[in-house]
């Protein structure tokens, strides 16, 4: 149980932090997203809107069941916690860390929300989809990184030091 698996919301920064995380560990990066765009040969966001949310959501439930890696970083989509038998896969895999990024930063930082592929039910906002999401972050994460204004080098840090254990329990803030 050697990878490291990085949840939150779309726009936290699990796949850009990933692909530096798994340079600074030499671990392979594995971005789920990408992996279930070319399973499907579509685009998320097409994906999304021929399937449906609740399909998606189970699409992407079995893509990241299937999931058989050692030594790798893995950046699942932000909606991997809304199917337990997804984080339950993700958890026997490796330790969940949680990028937390306050709702304010995530709307400054996610311009292109209906084109992104999030899996989101029409009419739902951000604001929804956090209110929604972060209790199950939290509750999948091993350890939590909140991440705010810092450099991704700077974030990259944080998440190592909170892997490493050495900034206590298990919530590290920048």
């Amino acid at each position: 149980m050697d990878n490291i698996i990085l949840i939150g919301m779309p726009g936290a920064g699990k796949s850009t932090v990933g692909v530096l995380l798994a340079k600074a560990l030499g671990k392979t990066f594995l971005d789920t997203d990408l992996l279930l765009q070319e399973q499907e040969g579509m685009l998320l966001q097409d994906l999304v809107d021929r399937l449906g949310v609740e399909s998606f959501l189970d699409r992407e439930a079995d893509a990241l069941c299937a999931l058989d890696c050692r030594h790798t970083v893995i950046a699942p989509g932000g909606s991997a916690v809304c199917r337990e038998r997804s984080m339950a896969r993700l958890k026997e895999l490796g330790r969940v860390v949680y990028l937390h990024l306050p709702l304010e930063a995530l709307e400054r930082r996610l311009q292109n929300i209906h084109t992104r592929g999030i899996a989101m039910a029409p009419g739902e906002t951000l604001a929804d989809l956090f209110a929604c999401r972060a209790p199950l972050y939290r509750r999948y994460a091993d350890l939590t990184v909140d991440v705010g204004d810092q450099t991704l080098e700077e974030t990259v840090a944080a998440v190592l030091q909170a892997l490493d254990g050495s900034q206590g329990p298990s919530r590290l803030t920048l």
